[in-house]
């Protein structure tokens, strides 16, 4: 049991943050490297809700009916969840030629053709999601997977396995938090889709206006409102705010909503009040509560679609589908028994986390006090994943909205609820010791307040948040960064935020570092970079030098081939910046703080970029005045090797802070060691210098032993676990006898005999194993 929930913490979330990124064109996506042609190959397309997905996978679709990707003969697409009931049992031939597509003749032929050649095939299964319960996921047991009956699950695990159809191509779409990796044993590629950048949002909303008379006051009317402008990013909530917008301008106001919550509320009053009566408002006033109680109890069980004859009422399900919540379709039937299911699916994601959140404000049987667990920061348990993660902001905004006269004609008990329940909110987030939540809740905390848009709670959170924000490997969207600048700047407190690894963007970094009481920031040094270079195109010199003031690079770790040009980047970007503070301020002179302070490097490429990462790396060092710590020493070891080493050498007199130099496992023989012993002595400030686990022998230990009496600053040097004899340790213990400002020698080696160590033990207290 332990050990299922370790495995549950560990795939919880699978994303590609702290890998290296590229961007991909769609021809490219079943590109996979060579040696994998007779095996199923699997690729994962990952993003949030609302991402575009799907249409990504239609668009595959279209472009293959157009004759791209012309290496598969047949492409079947399937949406998890229109085929994942539990009851149901297909066989493949039902799954790829009766629910999908079923050919006017020959279906036996085109089957066994497809089970001949499945490296022509591409399946495609959509929202990995609606594979509802996906916790109990089966291992397929078919004697004849191909042939016998099983659940979507059952054959799905077989395709996976390789027991059907080994050598097809197997492309699954999913959010990030879905556990897919658990039950894919091995990931050929995984893709992520990262939404729209400003330029594209600002494409995709002229292109939605165009041709209207009032397209440049949309783009406008929109940008100006700089929250759902953020919110944009995510292309179906880009297509909802320009709805509303568009509905908005039709009536001759040019006002939008300043949250998502309204916008939603605004959304509905929009869809339904124009077709209502005052007759039919009772009625429908009934309907959206059920629907909004069918949306809650899905979410709850991981789902957005149910069998049509499920739902409770046809007033209900005429009123969803009328008003566009709902959209109908089939489920696969079954070729011998010709028994065919129609079913219900929520029209879109969004919509059904807003009915659900409306259900938890309007339904009585929902408590004031239980409220709390709905919400996705107080716990500090286990760590919360709501499949419905807009519920708590939309919950949030809901239950201040008691004064909104459309919220209030929803539920003639609507106001006495909503405030009770608001209550009971204001009373959690006042308890809540807001400086020890971990970033994910702070996040999550900070969107449901600024859904409120209560002053109170604004300032409440903003004058409790610690100093030092680490948002370290946490994604922050463009609206997460609206909502945090939006709050760090009513504190009066200084903040030191940590950005690295956290995906923002380039107006979101320039947002947060622009913030006169952020004093200090950590990004990534690429994101770091192109911001600097922004500036300077902009001549926003002053911007320009305030974020080289306040960015942090102690301590860096070198751990991609990518790092190490970053790296080299900010060197090569403060040559260009000398010209430009020249410009703006008269100074003869500039080194920005980050490269000035460095103090500790690590270098961590592992064997098969180390050497060539290294000698890159060399040629910055010197840029570096304050370097005090270089740590060569990785647990995949970097084998920089003689080359490495030698190259290192040459730039010793450069390093005059150097306190530790760490060579350890890299694979340096008796060649280098000479070369750092001739240079050694230049280091004027080394005082520990490893040498752990290399390949040294006597050679190279008489050359270290020669240098030991001119490192006046050294105090340990280690040089245990080399190939150094009894007469290597013989040599540098007698030059140890004339360095009494060395406090410590490791030398044990295996090649050296007991007695010998021991001996030069006892003449030298200071000869540690």
């Amino acid at each position: 049991k332990n050990s299922i929930k370790a495995m549950e913490k560990e795939l919880v979330t699978c994303s590609l943050q702290g890998k290296e990124k590229v961007a991909l064109k769609r021809s490219q996506i079943f590109q996979i490297p060579e040696g994998k042609h007779l095996e199923t190959k699997v690729i994962v397309v990952l993003g949030k809700a609302g991402m575009g997905k799907s249409i990504l996978v239609q668009k595959i679709c279209q472009d293959w009916s157009n004759g791209e990707f012309s290496q598969f003969e047949f492409v079947f697409w399937f949406d998890c969840k229109q085929i994942s009931l539990p009851e149901k049992q297909y066989s493949l031939k039902d799954l790829l030629l009766e629910f999908f597509v079923k050919p006017q003749e020959g279906s036996k032929e085109i089957f066994e053709y497809i089970l001949q050649n499945p490296a022509k095939v591409l399946l495609v299964f959509d929202g990995f999601e609606g594979l509802h319960d996906h916790e109990n996921f089966l291992r397929c047991s078919a004697s004849q997977p191909e042939k016998d009956y099983c659940t979507i699950k059952e054959l799905l695990s077989g395709l996976i396995q390789k027991k059907i159809l080994n050598g097809c191509t197997l492309l699954f779409t999913a959010r990030p938090k879905d556990k897919v990796y658990q039950y894919v044993s091995k990931v050929d590629k995984t893709i992520e889709i990262i939404g729209f950048s400003p330029q594209q949002r600002e494409l995709y909303i002229s292109k939605y206006f165009e041709g209207l008379p009032y397209s440049d006051n949309a783009l406008k009317l929109i940008k100006e409102c700089e929250y759902l402008f953020s919110h944009c990013y995510s292309p179906v909530m880009c297509r909802f705010v320009c709805f509303l917008c568009e509905t908005v301008l039709e009536m001759g106001d040019n006002c939008l909503p300043s949250t998502l919550t309204t916008v939603f509320l605004k959304f509905l009053q929009q869809k339904i009040i124009p077709m209502q009566t005052d007759a039919a408002a009772m009625q429908n006033q009934e309907s959206l509560a059920t629907l909004a109680r069918i949306a809650w109890y899905l979410g709850e069980k991981h789902q957005s679609a149910m069998k049509s004859d499920l739902l409770p009422s046809k007033e209900v399900k005429e009123f969803a589908l009328k008003y566009g919540f709902f959209l109908p379709f089939a489920f696969p039937k079954h070729s011998d028994s010709g028994e065919e299911a129609f079913g219900s699916t929520f029209s879109d994601f969004v919509i059904q986390n807003f009915l659900g959140a409306l259900h938890l404000t309007l339904a009585e049987e929902i408590k004031d006090k239980s409220l709390t667990k709905y919400l996705s920061f107080p716990s500090k348990k286990k760590k919360p994943y709501n499949w419905l993660d807009l519920v708590p902001r939309f919950l949030c905004g809901l239950l201040f909205l008691q004064d909104d006269p459309y919220f209030c004609s929803l539920s003639n008990k609507v106001v006495k609820q909503s405030i009770k329940k608001q209550k009971t909110l204001l009373k959690c987030i006042r308890r809540l010791q807001i400086h020890e939540l971990c970033p994910e809740r702070l996040l999550k905390l900070l969107q449901c307040i600024y859904e409120t848009q209560s002053s109170y709670l604004l300032q409440h959170v903003a004058l409790r948040l610690k100093p030092d924000l680490s948002f370290l490997g946490v994604v922050l969207t463009p609206p997460d960064v609206h909502v945090l600048h939006s709050i760090l700047k009513r504190s009066r407190k200084e903040f030191s935020l940590d950005l690295r690894n956290s995906s923002i963007d380039l107006q979101g970094l320039k947002d947060l570092v622009g913030l006169k009481n952020v004093a200090s920031f950590r990004a990534s040094l690429s994101a770091t970079v192109r911001l600097w270079k922004s500036l300077e195109q902009a001549n926003d010199y002053e911007l320009l030098r305030a974020s080289t003031e306040k960015f942090v690079l102690d301590p860096f770790k070198a751990k991609t081939m990518k790092d190490v040009s970053d790296l080299s980047d900010l060197v090569d970007m403060q040559k260009k910046m000398i010209k430009c503070v020249q410009d703006a301020s008269g100074c003869s002179s500039y080194e920005i703080p980050a490269i000035k302070n460095l103090r500790k490097l690590e270098f961590a490429l592992g064997p098969v970029c180390g050497l060539q990462g290294f000698l890159k790396l060399v040629e910055i060092l010197a840029a570096f005045p304050s370097l005090q710590y270089l740590d060569l020493d990785a647990l995949s070891e970097n084998g920089i090797g003689d080359e490495g080493a030698k190259s290192l050498s040459e730039v010793f007199p450069t390093l005059t802070s150097l306190e530790t130099l760490n060579l350890s496992q890299n694979k340096i023989t008796d060649v280098g060691a000479e070369k750092l012993a001739t240079a050694l002595p230049s280091l004027s400030s080394l005082k520990t210098l490893s040498l752990y686990n290399n390949n040294i022998c006597d050679f190279g230990a008489e050359n270290l032993a020669k240098v030991l009496p001119a490192m006046a600053s050294l105090r340990v040097l280690e040089v245990q676990y080399n190939k150094i004899t009894g007469a290597g340790a013989q040599q540098l213990t007698d030059s140890l006898r004339k360095c009494p400002h060395i406090k410590k020698l490791v030398m044990w080696n295996p090649t050296i005999p007991y007695g010998v160590l021991e001996h030069l033990r006892q003449l030298d207290s200071r000869i540690s194993v």
